[in-house]
């Protein structure tokens, strides 16, 4: 427990900062939207800004490797290692839910794929009230985030700090894979963030010559010393101040080696979250920003009844089927140690090889069903099988055909259970919760049996291990699915956008939290309903957008 005092003065970037000492900004985690902020709002050097991390530098080797995600995943040191209540849709399992606790956020211990989403994603947010919102208004800060390899056109942008590559390691296995869908009307696809995401192909990745490039690495470390920018690790956070009794924000509190230490903002200052979805809502609660009776319960005085904080979160729950093949793997390489040195030094000598892959290589958006009109499911292809990713892999030449729904129609909750930081809150997912949802992971399952018995590449499998091919009906098969699915590590939407008269939204289109003066909250947890893919390029290009408000926002107050 953190003791109640706080301390008359703290180090901040190796050098005596008082309590007397005030920022423009103060950003609360260091992740992948984090760091786009630290950046932008520093650029001004008439501002000042602090940026908090409660984890520590991102100094760990395995972090820059992109395959390194198997060491740091599970790893107290550099993730989180949340676990979610147990869940009736997964059969009352409780599952890991890893979140990065490092600079960089989970953009450092990720898979680094690429995908922004639907353009109908952003359109959707838009017809929910959200101006400004619509894939025209966001596609520029996509691009302006990005440093695409492949150079600039009408939907990239290249020169941003963001450095998005094309996948170096290819196996027959899998363009065995690609062929496969085109036979099953899937076609081929060489940009999923194009003008088309419906298709098969290989991901692109956010990594430069065989090394991961985190929002740290791309966003935070060239501009680190600035001297209008302070930067603080190991500063956990344990809530929002205020002005006496007003609704106004003064600062933010943090502990670190067992103090209490609180900082405070100038005159029109801002404190910043961007501390994901599940870290922002947990703060804001235990600032007593959120719904009421919870607040109470945890004996929180309510400073703002807010119902939708830590509402609506939603996920995209993977199902990984996996087949026995008759090639060589990853299994086959990394279970061996000659073969692990080779791979090891190949690494080292070339940046070259499967150490250079992230999680997954080929992607497929397809459909579950003809008559839907974009894809609603999403396919994670690796020439590799395991239990789960940092697990000892199968003994067997395994690869692994993972399949996500898109857009779930399940909502669950994040809650607080202990007025006392240090205590993780509740996690409540819901998976499948929802019919549609059900059926969606069953048709799902049977895609993918179709694209493995389906030449050429049937002609590479043994047989199906995971769930099995003794589970045929709909009901097995909606069963199995309970009993096997894991997150794909996609949390998002607690801290809702939208109007003023939506009860449950948390902030406005200006990211600013409905009620609270000074309060912004910019992450995942703002999305009004989840990206159709990967989450981790979205969450950027909010920051993004946010950080050009905030700026536009300040000039013209100053005006």
């Amino acid at each position: 427990m953190l003791h109640c005092c706080y301390s008359s003065s703290i180090w901040l970037r190796s050098r005596m900062v008082t309590t007397d000492d005030t920022f423009d900004f103060i950003i609360v985690g260091a992740g992948s939207a984090g760091c786009v902020l630290a950046n932008r709002l520093s650029a001004d050097r008439s501002v000042r800004v602090l940026l908090l991390e409660a984890g520590g530098r991102d100094i760990n080797p395995w972090i820059h490797v992109p395959v390194g995600y198997f060491k740091t995943l599970h790893n107290p040191k550099t993730d989180w290692c949340y676990k979610t209540d147990p869940d009736p849709g997964l059969n009352g399992r409780r599952i890991d839910w890893p979140r990065g606790k490092v600079l960089g956020g989970s953009s450092s211990i990720n898979g680094l794929l690429y995908i922004r989403g639907q353009a109908a994603d952003f359109n959707y947010w838009r017809q929910l009230g959200n101006a400004g919102w619509s894939f025209d208004d966001v596609l520029p800060y996509f691009k302006r985030a990005e440093d695409q390899e492949r150079g600039a056109d009408d939907h990239h942008g290249s020169g941003g700090p963001l450095k998005v590559s094309d996948m170096r390691a290819k196996r027959d296995v899998c363009e065995a894979l690609i062929a496969s869908a085109a036979a099953n009307g899937i076609p081929p696809n060489a940009d999923f963030n194009g003008a088309d995401q419906e298709g098969a192909g290989y991901f692109q990745q956010t990594a430069h010559k065989g090394r991961r490039w985190s929002t740290a690495v791309g966003y935070l470390n060239p501009v680190r010393h600035r001297d209008n920018l302070v930067i603080e690790t190991h500063a956990m956070g344990l809530g929002v101040l205020f002005s006496d009794d007003s609704r106004r924000v003064s600062g933010f509190a943090f502990g670190r080696a067992g103090r209490r230490h609180e900082v405070f903002l100038k005159p029109g200052g801002e404190v910043i979250l961007a501390a994901g979805a599940i870290g922002s809502p947990q703060l804001l609660q235990l600032s007593g920003i959120g719904p009421g009776a919870l607040l109470k319960d945890n004996a929180i005085a309510v400073r703002h009844a807010l119902p939708g904080v830590g509402e609506n979160l939603q996920d995209h729950l993977q199902i990984r089927m996996v087949f026995e093949v008759n090639v060589p793997t990853l299994n086959d390489e990394i279970n061996h140690l000659f073969s692990r040195a080779k791979i090891g030094m190949q690494y080292i000598f070339q940046r070259k090889g499967p150490m250079t892959m992230g999680a997954s290589q080929v992607c497929i958006f397809t459909k579950s069903r003809p008559s839907l009109e974009v894809p609603d499911i999403q396919f994670h292809f690796q020439p590799l099988s395991a239990d789960k990713p940092g697990i000892k892999m199968h003994p067997f030449s395994g690869v692994t055909s993972s399949v996500c729904q898109l857009r779930p129609e399940s909502r669950g909750r994040i809650a607080i259970t202990s007025p006392d930081p240090d205590v993780y809150p509740s996690i409540q997912p819901n998976y499948l919760s929802e019919t549609l949802d059900q059926e969606t992971v069953v048709n799902a399952m049977k895609v993918s049996r179709r694209l493995f018995s389906t030449a050429p590449l049937k002609d590479f499998v043994v047989r199906e291990h995971l769930p099995g091919l003794g589970i045929e009906s709909d009901a097995a098969l909606l069963q199995s699915a309970r009993d096997i699915a894991q997150t794909i590590y996609h949390p998002t939407s607690t801290c809702k956008m939208g109007p003023a008269d939506d009860k449950g939204a948390v902030v406005d289109t200006s990211l600013r939290v409905h009620g609270i003066d000074g309060l912004r909250v910019v992450d995942a947890s703002v999305m009004p309903t989840i990206t159709s893919g990967n989450t981790n390029a979205p969450t950027i290009m909010i920051a993004e957008k946010a950080s050009d408000m905030i700026v536009k926002s300040r000039r013209h107050a100053a005006a």
